[in-house]
């Protein structure tokens, strides 16, 4: 059984590549259910509806040209497309690459730390359509 440390993460946003400010990344992929129950059915039924997808992202903020801030600070409000890979090797079927196009950023909080702590923001995309390549 194959198993992986996530240590080499290859993340970005807006087609900006910030893998070395961050340090936690989750992808959900999820498909709506949508209930097709119909009368004289005895249990319910479902079927796949549209995409409900969502990705957290745990970043050490930095202020400078194309980084962190000027990467994020613009997005707040519209829709981008973030890519995410577990590692940076080549794309393949065991390192495949995911995008998520059309993905909402609705908030960012610039600064975030007490007294001595790193500053960190973190960011909550969803939506979008989510693909995967394996090439």
């Amino acid at each position: 059984m194959a198993v992986l440390v996530l240590t080499d993460a290859v993340i970005t946003v807006n087609s900006v590549a910030l893998s070395d400010h961050a340090n936690s990344i989750t992808l959900n992929y999820e498909i709506d259910s949508v209930e097709t129950t119909a009368f004289g059915s005895t249990g319910h039924k479902f079927t796949g509806g549209l995409q409900n997808n969502s990705l957290d992202i745990e970043f050490m903020q930095d202020f400078a040209v194309s980084n962190v801030e000027a990467t994020i600070y613009p997005l707040v409000g519209t829709t981008t497309t973030v890519t995410v890979k577990a590692s940076s090797a080549a794309t393949s079927a065991t390192n495949p690459i995911y995008t998520l196009t059309g993905t909402f950023l609705a908030a960012h909080t610039p600064v975030g730390a007490a007294v001595g702590e790193l500053a960190m923001t973190s960011l909550s995309f969803t939506g979008g359509v989510l693909t995967k390549a394996v090439a």
